[in-house]
C-alpha cells in the first residue's frame, strides 16, 4: 500500500485529537476533584454512585427524624416535669387544707389557687410543637383538652411514630391518658368544690387518688426517659452510618488528586512528544522551498 502525505497527516491529526480529549479528561478531573463527570466516562462508577448517594441521603433524613423526635420529648419531658410540680403544689395545699383549724376563707384561698393550677395544667396538655399537639396522639390538629368545669378531656392514645433508620420507627409522644386523663381533672374539680364549700369529709379520699394520679404520671415519665435513651443509641448509630457512607461515596466518585496530577504532567509530556513527532513526519513540501 503506498503511503501519501496525506495520509501521515490525517493520522498525525487524530493521534493529537485523541491526545486533547485524554488531556482535557485529565483537566476535569482536576478542577472537578471527581472521577467521571458523565456517566459514559464510567457506567459502573456512575452506577455505584446513585446507589451509595441514596444511602448518604437516607441517613440525613433519619438525622432529621431523630431531631424531631428529641424535640417532642424534650418538650413532653418539660410539660409532665411542669404537671408534676402543679400537682404537688395541689398536694401541699390539699394536706394544708386538711387541717382542721383552716377556716372558711382560707379553704377559699386554697380552692382559688388550685383553679388557677388547673387551668394552667389545660394549657401544658394543649401544648403545640410546630403547630401540632403533642399530647394528643395521632390526632395532632385538634386540642385534647377543652377547658370547663371540670376541663374535658378527649385523648387520642394512639402512639405518634417517627422512622429513624430502615424499618425501624420509635415512638414521639407520650400515652395522654397517662398524664392528662379526664379522671385526673375529675379529681381537681371536686377538690376545688369540697374546698369551696367548706367540705372536709371526702378530701382524704381525694387526697389518695391525687396520689395515684401522681404515680401514673411519674411512671410515663420514667419510660419516657427511656426512649429518650434508646433515641441517643440510634443517633450514634445514624452519625457512624453517615461517616462510613460518605466515606464509600467519595472513594467511589472522588478523584486522588495527587494520582491527577501525575497523570497530568504525564500527559503533557506525551502529548507534546506526539506534537514534536507529527511535525518530523510531515516532510517539507515544494512551497517550503518557494521562498
Amino acid at each position: 500500500m503506498r503511503v501519501t502525505q496525506t495520509m501521515l497527516a490525517q493520522n498525525s491529526l487524530r493521534h493529537i485529537s485523541r491526545s486533547y480529549e485524554r488531556l482535557g479528561k485529565i483537566q476535569d478531573q482536576l478542577s472537578t476533584g471527581k472521577k467521571i463527570t458523565r456517566p459514559s466516562d464510567d457506567p459502573v462508577v456512575a452506577m455505584k454512585g446513585m446507589y451509595y448517594r441514596t444511602n448518604v441521603t437516607e441517613v440525613e433524613q433519619y438525622k432529621r427524624n431523630i431531631s424531631e423526635i428529641y424535640q417532642w420529648i424534650e418538650t413532653s419531658e418539660s410539660g409532665i416535669e411542669h404537671t408534676n410540680n402543679a400537682l404537688q403544689r395541689v398536694r401541699e395545699l390539699l394536706v394544708q387544707a386538711l387541717n382542721g383549724t383552716n377556716s372558711e376563707s382560707e379553704r377559699g384561698a386554697i380552692a382559688a389557687e388550685i383553679k388557677q393550677i388547673k387551668q394552667d395544667i389545660v394549657n401544658v396538655a394543649n401544648t403545640q410543637v410546630a403547630g401540632r399537639y403533642i399530647f394528643n396522639g395521632t390526632d395532632t390538629d385538634k386540642p385534647p383538652v377543652a377547658d370547663g368545669n371540670p376541663p374535658v378531656a378527649t385523648l387520642n392514645p394512639n402512639p405518634f411514630m417517627v422512622e429513624v433508620s430502615k424499618n425501624v420507627k420509635l415512638q414521639a409522644n407520650v400515652n395522654p391518658e397517662n398524664v392528662f386523663s379526664q379522671d385526673l381533672f375529675n379529681t381537681l374539680q371536686d377538690i376545688q368544690e369540697a374546698l369551696e364549700a367548706n367540705d372536709s369529709s371526702n378530701l382524704n379520699n381525694l387526697l389518695s387518688q391525687l396520689d395515684g394520679h401522681l404515680d401514673t404520671l411519674n411512671a410515663e415519665w420514667s419510660e419516657l426517659g427511656a426512649r429518650y435513651n434508646r433515641v441517643e443509641f440510634v443517633e450514634q448509630r445514624l452519625q457512624t452510618q453517615e461517616v462510613v457512607a460518605n466515606r464509600i461515596l467519595s472513594e467511589n466518585e472522588d478523584a486522588d488528586l495527587e494520582k491527577v496530577i501525575i497523570d497530568l504532567k504525564t500527559q503533557e509530556s506525551v502529548h507534546r512528544a506526539a506534537l514534536s513527532a507529527g511535525a518530523r513526519i510531515i516532510q517539507p513540501t515544494l512551497v517550503d522551498f518557494l521562498r
